[in-house]
């Protein structure tokens, strides 16, 4: 059987962290707080980001000026960033072979469709990918169902089977999901969240890069010959 592969966006195939980390030291600043290092950032980062934001500090006006107009603010500083953030190491090479191997490769995101689609095709990958699960808006953005309820009736809508089925991911979320919905976990070091919240989550797989994804895929049965 193929393997199904559903990636997280943010963290996890797009090496956006340092762009999130600037994003929120603007932000901080704004309202005049002091910046944070990547450390600081991984060990209190959360979805949503008004999480982030109440534990560096910030009073509840603050968080809902940030949240105002579909979190302005955030989206009109980050995208720009993220206009200049490249693939986490091994991630095309990973995603190449799930196209030839006929391989399902899937994101869900806590991102928005189309900002997720453009950047797909800015770093041309958008044909190795065969759907994206994410936010419709930015007004909708955490407002409608949740990562896990998404690909769960995406799964029951496509008849896909979960022991076949590999969520990677950069925070613990992706791990609550795997066994919420009986799915191969895979954390991923490097991105939102520091490796001992990774490990504290305990998901089935930790790897460093995409390159080190394969032999644990080939391990469950799935692509032998690569």
């Amino acid at each position: 059987m193929k393997p199904v592969l559903v990636f997280d966006w943010n963290g996890t195939l797009l090496d956006d962290a340092y762009a999130v980390l600037q994003t929120t030291n603007i932000i901080l600043n704004r309202f005049g707080h002091a910046p944070i290092n990547i450390d600081a950032f991984r060990k209190h980062c959360d979805v949503p980001f008004s999480l982030l934001y109440r534990r560096l500090g910030m009073s509840e006006d603050d968080v809902a000026a940030v949240d105002r107009d579909g979190s302005a603010i955030f989206h009109e500083t980050y995208e720009p960033l993220a206009g200049k953030a490249d693939l986490r190491e091994g991630a095309r090479a990973i995603l190449e072979l799930a196209r030839r191997e006929a391989a399902l490769a899937i994101i869900v995101s806590n991102h928005i469709v189309a900002p997720l689609r453009c950047q797909l095709q800015r770093l041309g990958i958008d044909k190795y990918i065969n759907d994206v699960l994410a936010f419709e808006s930015r007004t909708t953005q955490y407002k409608s169902m949740s990562k896990g309820e998404r690909l769960r009736l995406y799964m029951q809508e496509n008849d896909i089977k979960p022991e076949s089925t590999f969520i990677i991911g950069d925070m613990p979320v992706e791990t609550e999901i795997a066994r919420q919905l009986g799915l191969v976990s895979v954390s991923i070091t490097g991105g939102f969240v520091s490796e001992a919240r990774l490990r504290a989550a305990h998901p089935d797989h930790m790897i460093n890069n995409h390159h080190e994804l394969l032999p644990i895929l080939q391990g469950h049965g799935g692509f032998r010959t690569a």
